[in-house]
């Protein structure tokens, strides 16, 4: 699945990228609202996402099935 980028133009969805589709290929719009993220949560989100990065190029990783497995024997 590809997601695309567009905004509503005179009441049009206007797309301002190539299309890798064959012609006459059928494609599903999906409105995305906006957050309420102030600037501040966005800046915090954005530095732990970093933090995440760092973590998987350093490979501090942890096995998600693992992981889950422990979390439902403390549960």
């Amino acid at each position: 699945m590809q997601a695309l980028k567009a905004r509503v133009v005179n009441g049009r969805y206007v797309i301002d990228e190539p299309a890798l589709l064959p012609e006459g290929a059928e494609v599903e719009l999906v409105v995305v609202a906006g957050d309420e993220l102030t600037e501040t949560d966005r800046a915090a989100l954005y530095a732990s996402l970093d933090r995440a990065l760092d973590d998987e190029d350093a490979g501090r990783l942890v096995d998600s099935n693992e992981f889950l497995a422990e979390v439902d024997a403390d549960t």
